[in-house]
Parts: C-alpha cells; structure tokens; sequence
C-alpha cells in the first residue's frame, strides 16, 4: 500500500501527470477562458508545485499555507504563459511559483523592514521575474537597477534586508563528527551580565586544565577571538579547536 499525503484535502498518491503534448493545448483553452481547462491544468500540475515546496519546508511555515500560495504562482504561470518563447511550460512555471512562495515568506517576516526598503526590494524582484521570462536568465544588479532607473547600492541593500535571517547555531562544517556552527565564527564582544557569570565559572575550573587547554578557553571567553583565529595562531585546524574547547568545557563543568 503506497503511503498518501494529504495537503489541503488532495490525496497526493492519486495525483495524475498531463502528457506534455496536451499542456500546451489546456493553456490555449484556459487563457481563453476555458474554467475546466484551466482547472485540469491545476490539478495536473500539482506535483510540480509540491515539488517546490519542498524547498521551503525547514522554515517551519504551514505546508497547507505554502501549497496555496504555490498554487497561485502555478495560475498566474499559466495566465501568462507566452507561447513565443518555446520553452515547457514547467521550465516557466516553477520561477512563478518561487517568486510567489518568497513573497509570501517576506510579508510573513517576524523582522521589520521599512516600506520603502520592501518597496525597492519587490518591485526588483518583479523586473528579476519579468526579466527571467523574457531572457530565460537571471539578470544580475546593475541589470535591474538600470531598467528601475535606481542605484545598484539601492537595490544590494534592499535584497537583503528581505531576506530571510540565519540561526547562529546553524552547521556550516563538518569534519568527522566535529560539527562548526555559526557562532563558533563570530567574536565575542560583548559585555552582558551573562558573560560575566560565564567568565566567573571559567575562573573556578580554569586551574584543572593544561596549559594548552587554558590558552585556547582564554583566547575564546576572555579575548573574544574565533576559532579560526585561535587555529590560524597555534597551527591548527579549527575542527582541532572545537574539540579541543568543548574538551575544556566538560573539565571546567565538571562532565569529565
């Protein structure tokens, strides 16, 4: 028995495929205002927007709210499919239902970014679909501040403040088990009360370590340096160092 899904009340295991031969002619009839051509389309280009958002589904949004909005990128595609360009309809449709899926992820932001900066930043991302239909490519910055009449440092800055933030503790190493996080890049500049408290237990546990140890737990907790900059100064690996201060850490915690 095939294992089924269901998203929005659709049974994804009776999910039908149209022959590529009939799309094109479901699009003719639907953009014509053929309502059941269109609605076969729909239902037979499920798949492509399930496979999209797929994509999306470690950002911990609703999958039934995702397929919707999938759902309206797949109709506009087939709204404004253009024959001209001769390309499969998937080829265009799946840019359309991306865009709309990051919309919907940017109006939904738990980060607030001002109205003239989202302003800036979708009108761009609207010339960056258009362009994309009409060129098949992306266009690149100075591309799309020249058909916006604005600067390119406008548009940079834009972009980002839209785009969706990263967790500190977010893994981007691995190395046998030695897993690196964000935060094991950044310096520790800080002054909070919680630090303090940090450094007092450091204190109380810093004479069981070795030398070696010692070093790298001042370097890290004191000087605020990273791990990189800490492996750079010893003629280490970073990996090296993250084993080696978490080694220090369950000394000084009394886990060793």
């Amino acid at each position: 028995m095939r294992t089924k899904v269901e998203i929005t009340g659709i049974n994804t295991s009776e999910l039908t495929v149209i022959p590529s031969e009939q799309v094109m002619d479901l699009i003719k009839r639907s953009q014509a205002g053929d309502y059941e051509a269109r609605d076969e389309l729909v239902h037979g280009n499920i798949k492509l927007v399930l496979s999209v958002i797929k994509k999306f589904n470690n950002r911990g949004e609703n999958v039934d709210d995702l397929f919707q909005v999938g759902a309206m990128g797949l109709l506009k595609a087939i709204d404004n499919f253009d024959f001209s360009h001769n390309v499969k309809f998937s080829t265009y449709a799946v840019p359309m239902i991306i865009g709309e899926i990051r919309r919907y992820l940017r109006d939904n932001s738990k980060i607030r970014v001002s109205r003239s900066l989202k302003d800036t930043a979708y009108k761009a991302l609207q010339f960056k679909e258009k362009f994309i239909g009409e060129h098949f490519r992306e266009p690149s910055i100075e591309e799309i501040a020249a058909g916006m009449g604005v600067d390119s440092l406008d548009i940079v800055i834009a972009l980002e403040a839209i785009q969706e933030p990263v967790s500190i503790f977010t893994p981007i190493f691995n190395n046998g088990g030695d897993e690196i996080m964000l935060i094991d890049q950044i310096a520790d500049t800080s002054n909070s009360e919680e630090k303090k408290l940090n450094q007092m237990i450091i204190e109380e546990g810093i004479a069981r370590l070795n030398d070696r140890l010692k070093n790298i737990i001042y370097d890290r907790y004191y000087l605020g340096k990273t791990q990189m900059e800490i492996a750079e100064e010893i003629g280490i690996s970073q990996a090296q160092v993250s084993r080696l201060e978490k080694s220090a850490l369950k000394i000084i915690f009394g886990k060793d």
